[in-house]
């Protein structure tokens, strides 16, 4: 009999894709970058009209509180995100961030022609870009993620058939992974789900608990440093505002005091800690420069600050 957990907030099994029954019998935006106006969060690229009273206040948010409330923000703003960051992601591309680092080229996961075969679990995949990729490089992808409206857009894009993206979707929290032990060789997140949890030490236990032995688990997010300055583009995003060592979780609450999306903030020696705690081996620290081609900016991300302070931090571990 197979082991399954099943996610706190549910787990939903939106296509079978290709590979009904795949790792764990179960089948499988990318959640991405943050709100603007936090001094250092990820930045939603000032998305925070979603909820027309919504006030941003600096307070704990505990894990189901946090989980429900990101759910609700990402079916909310899926359209938009995909819509205005469509094209720079891709249909069938792997970034690992808004620096433009792409897998084909940093190969952090490995070789690409060493993916082919391998079961692998992507985190937060939203439109689910990187699992698209990965199937062209012959691996068998689950792509999974929190957001109901996100994963809609990974079957609009398809796969090799029109509305069937040729792998597993699974809406669930990553806080309770539904898939057996040991299911996976490989698990991966760009952007996704880490920052939108509120212990992510729990994810990285599950993570490590799906993979097998000697497992790769890469994840990229908002490098910690970004937390202290101010989430603008321009000069004034190089300002210090807050602490780094602070905590204190960034909230946005609706008129009524609901949360309607939070982000959590660890500082790079929590994460480190947090991996090691879940068994895991830190093999490389990435924290890609601002290449010259790219001129975009994405919320608190620019050229201007790229060059000077870190946006990214990925993290590349084996499970020990």
């Amino acid at each position: 009999m197979e082991q399954k957990h099943e996610a706190g907030e549910g787990v939903h099994p939106l296509t079978h894709g290709d590979r009904a029954g795949g790792p764990g019998g179960a089948p499988g935006p990318r959640d991405g970058t943050g709100h603007a106006g936090h001094a250092g969060h990820a930045g939603h690229a000032g998305h925070a009209e979603d909820i027309e009273d919504a006030e941003a206040v600096r307070r704990p948010a505990g894990g189901r509180e946090t989980s429900r409330a990101n759910r609700g923000w990402w079916d909310r703003n899926a359209d938009e995100y995909q819509n205005d960051h469509g094209d720079f992601l891709g249909d069938a591309r792997f970034v690992w961030g808004p620096e433009g680092l792409d897998e084909a080229e940093a190969e952090l996961l490995g070789p690409a022609e060493q993916l082919r075969g391998l079961d692998v679990l992507e985190v937060g995949a939203g439109a689910a870009q990187c699992s698209r990729w990965l199937a062209a490089q012959g691996a068998r992808p689950v792509a999974l993620d929190l957001s109901h409206r996100q994963l809609q857009h990974a079957l609009r894009i398809g796969g090799g058939d029109p509305g069937r993206p040729g792998f597993p979707l699974v809406e669930a929290d990553a806080r309770a992974l539904p898939f057996a032990d040991g299911s996976f060789d490989l698990a991966c997140s760009a952007f996704g789900a880490i920052p939108f949890v509120a212990d992510p030490e729990r994810v990285f236990a599950e993570v490590a608990r799906v993979l097998r032995p000697q497992g790769r688990w890469v994840f990229s997010l908002t490098h910690p440093l970004r937390w202290s300055l101010a989430d603008e583009p321009g000069p004034e995003g190089l300002t210090v505002l807050a602490s780094y060592f602070d905590r204190t979780p960034y909230v946005e609450e609706d008129g009524a005091g609901r949360t309607v999306y939070a982000e959590h903030h660890r500082t790079l020696g929590d994460r480190v800690r947090e991996l090691v705690g879940a068994g895991f081996r830190l093999e490389d620290l990435v924290e890609p420069e601002w290449p010259e081609w790219n001129q975009q900016v994405w919320g608190g991300w620019s050229p201007l600050r790229g060059r000077l302070v870190p946006g990214t931090a990925v993290f590349v571990c084996t499970l020990a």
